[in-house]
């Protein structure tokens, strides 16, 4: 299905009967690892997806499925706990549905993060990657269909949909802080299945970094409604082909559990930092 513009009001209509006067400026989508991050939020008001009109429900492990808004180092956010994956059985429209509201609610920034494979062979797994650009040819757009122009345009620019400025900021943060950062390209894959060794090494040759499940679909609808867009990586696992070991989801949530500390410092410092 597609949404109308009318649908969208009413998700936006019915959070504000919640939260009132707030308006939330920093959106944030929190992959494996990171979800606590809703629940230290100060203030806080948690919206279940399913008392919100029109949205879908999160199904994956980890994933408590709720909106949270308040303040999180003194700016007023939205955090999603628990996003909403192709695998799932959603469209991409559907993945990507709660990025609008959100713009609509206020919300100009987005910090998305993810736990993905690790394609790079320098590289190695626990680390972190400030994601500045991706590959998603294996889906179709979430912007497919009849263009909504209270958004965007028709045919959006995707050339800096990871916002360079903030990705300057990112580097700025890690150096201060002393964590590690790698910088590099992430390739959407559907899922559910992990990657193949043979899709491992094509994404290796299209210039892919990471691949994984999520994240593409968010941001290219952020693009499209105007939103400065910063994303990370959890390079949960090597992937597949490259060790001589099968992959796991536990091995995923442990490798998210394992870096917590170092990832949930630098998003909140850059957090800290955005205007």
């Amino acid at each position: 299905m597609q949404y109308t513009f009318e649908q969208y009001q009413q998700s936006a209509d019915a959070i504000r009967e919640q939260i009132g006067a707030f308006q939330p400026k920093v959106a944030m989508i929190l992959g494996s690892g990171l979800g606590y991050m809703g629940d230290i939020v100060e203030d806080a008001v948690a919206v279940p997806y399913q008392q919100i009109p029109h949205f879908k429900v999160s199904t994956a492990p980890g994933h408590k499925g709720r909106l949270v808004f308040g303040t999180l180092e003194g700016r007023p956010v939205a955090v999603m706990q628990g996003r909403m994956h192709h695998y799932e059985g959603y469209s991409y429209e559907e993945v990507a549905y709660a990025v609008r509201v959100l713009r609509l609610l206020g919300c100009d920034t987005l910090i998305v993060t993810n736990a993905a494979g690790c394609v790079n062979r320098d590289w190695k797994a626990g680390e972190l990657m400030l994601i500045t650009d991706h590959i998603k040819i294996f889906m179709e757009s979430p912007l497919r269909g009849e263009n909504l122009p209270q958004f965007g345009v028709r045919f959006p620019d995707a050339s800096h949909l990871y916002t360079p400025a903030l990705q300057a900021l990112a580097r700025r943060t890690a150096g201060e802080l002393g964590i590690s950062l790698r910088e590099g390209v992430y390739m959407y894959f559907p899922g559910p299945q992990y990657e193949t060794p043979a899709e491992v090494r094509f994404a290796r040759i299209a210039g892919a970094d990471a691949v994984g499940m999520s994240t593409a679909p968010e941001v290219i609808v952020a693009g499209h409604c105007g939103m400065q867009v910063l994303g990370f990586t959890l390079l949960s696992n090597m992937a597949a082909g490259i060790l001589d070991q099968p992959l796991s989801e536990e091995e995923v949530l442990e490798a998210g559990a394992a870096s917590r500390d170092k990832f949930s410092r630098l998003v909140l410092a850059c957090l800290k930092q955005i205007g």
